[in-house]
């Protein structure tokens, strides 16, 4: 490796390290967010939510790898124009091509590496981490109680406080007992209590003190005669165990989350486009044989006799309708408008059923398109960065990031509008897939012949110049046509 190549890798390599970190943070937070409210307040454990979090930061790399990519590389380029190491090496007789080349090397193993994660990684980081995701959003919140509100998350009970104390005790406590699902017949009232749970949170204690006991109806299934109406039992102290399973999480199979499209990889988006695109092919040749029943003769399959002799066959169509009894063509007009109508709604709901049907290929055809686009997006971004940085000669978080963040716009921006296009159908997938990766590829061949011909585009004095020069050209017009009208006036 060549003293050069050194120089350039050991500028991108830092930069490029920095941005991907603070990217990886900015997409994380950003998802994490999102789900917020679904995910905050429940009692999990530490350990579930670092899961969580480890599956988000594996699902937003390729998102956060072509913003790394661009800032990195106007940060490379701009630090080395800035110092004047890109002018000494142009001085030398090297082009910016040879300058940029190992950074090109290194795009095209981040681009190979990109779409080796899309295939693998990122569906197994999308079913672990959204199957996790929907663990814990199931999840009861912690068991709080509200003071002078029933609480009603417990299965089975109905438990009322006046006063909760942040240390777990309780005053005037209130519980009815529904677990057997025979109203309010069990009923405890308690001066004060405390809680705390057992058996790691499987079972919560109620510690009541000075209690009471009400219950109504309990020796009637004895079946001995001797019954008792309502029996009431006091209590210095005692305590009451209630099953906390329902707030405990429970894993959710996963194979009910793999046949989202985001779940599979390229050869499993391949084969599922191939049936889907099969059965809407099936599904479009039914409906032929399904439209024959609301029709008498039209689309119905013809006798061998009828078809070699088709005038026959109305002939005598119409001498079998001149034996039935007359019909009053109200009837008729009646009876064709209803079948009009009944056809129409057919029509209707297997015009619904197919565009469904489309949707769904289009759905899987943008997927599978995306495992590809999000890794060549980051050789479109490096197309964008190195020469843009190059003319630019601004390194540092201030210039670079104003830019990348205009050009991240600009392909987010694209992204969705071509994926609403590809999913409504409006758009061939493919186009509005890349459609966002073409157009900043124009932007990064545009940047790219500026900076090989050492472009000033963005200098001020330039554009001071060229105005200058506009202006003195529009006042040498101004005066010719004022001459002009003068010697007019004068002939």
């Amino acid at each position: 490796m060549r003293k050069l190549d050194k120089l350039v890798l050991k500028a991108f390599w830092g930069p490029f390290i920095v941005t991907f970190a603070v990217t990886e943070f900015i997409f994380l937070t950003r998802f994490i967010l999102l789900y917020f409210d679904e995910i905050a307040g429940r009692d999990v454990g530490l350990d579930v939510y670092g899961r969580l979090f480890f599956f988000f930061s594996l699902m937003v790399v390729p998102v956060s790898m072509p913003l790394a990519v661009l800032l990195s590389s106007l940060m490379c380029f701009g630090n080395l124009g800035e110092f004047s190491e890109l002018t000494a090496v142009k001085s030398a007789g090297i082009s910016l091509g040879r300058v940029i080349r190992p950074v090109a090397v290194v795009m095209l193993f981040i681009t190979g590496f990109i779409l080796w994660f899309n295939n693998t990684v990122q569906p197994w980081a999308n079913l672990k981490g959204y199957s996790l995701l929907w663990d814990i959003k199931t999840t009861k919140a912690t068991l709080s109680f509200k003071e002078g509100v029933f609480n009603n998350d417990l299965p089975g009970y109905s438990i009322k406080v006046s006063k909760n104390y942040e240390n777990g005790s309780l005053k005037n406590v209130l519980i009815y007992d529904h677990a057997e699902s025979n109203g309010n017949r069990h009923v405890t009232i308690a001066d004060s209590a405390r809680t705390y749970t057992i058996l790691d949170g499987g079972y919560l204690v109620f510690e009541l003190f000075n209690a009471t006991d009400y219950v109504e109806d309990v020796d009637k299934s004895s079946g001995d005669g001797n019954t008792t109406d309502f029996a009431k039992n006091a209590f210095k102290h005692t305590k009451k165990y209630i099953n906390m399973r329902s707030f405990q999480m429970t894993k959710t199979d996963e194979d009910q989350f793999k046949n989202h499209a985001i779940m599979k990889s390229i050869s499993q988006l391949s084969m599922d486009g191939d049936s889907l695109k099969n059965n809407y092919e099936l599904a479009i040749k039914g409906l032929v044989s399904m439209a024959r029943q609301y029709y008498s003769y039209h689309l119905q399959p013809l006798s061998e006799t009828a078809q070699k002799m088709p005038n026959r066959w109305v002939d005598s169509l119409i001498t079998a309708r001149e034996k039935l009894p007359l019909v009053k063509s109200t009837d008729i007009t009646a009876s064709a408008l209803s079948s009009a109508k009944s056809r129409l709604t057919s029509i209707e709901t297997d015009d619904l059923l197919m565009y469904d049907r489309r949707k769904n290929i289009y759905k899987n055809e943008l997927e599978w398109n995306h495992k590809f686009t999000t890794a060549i997006s980051c050789l479109v971004m490096f197309l964008i960065g190195a020469p843009l940085g190059s003319i630019i000669k601004k390194g540092g978080f201030g210039l670079p990031v104003l830019v990348a963040i205009v050009f991240f716009i600009l392909m987010y921006v694209l992204t969705i509008q071509g994926d609403k296009y590809a999913k409504e159908g409006t758009m061939w997938v493919p186009l509005a897939a890349w459609m966002s990766n073409l157009v900043l590829f124009g932007f990064g061949i545009y940047f790219l012949m500026k900076a090989l011909n050492d472009s000033r585009l963005f200098e001020a004095d330039v554009y001071s110049i060229a105005f200058n020069r506009l202006k003195e050209k529009v006042m040498n017009w101004k005066s010719q046509t004022t001459l002009f009208k003068k010697k007019s006036r004068a002939v």
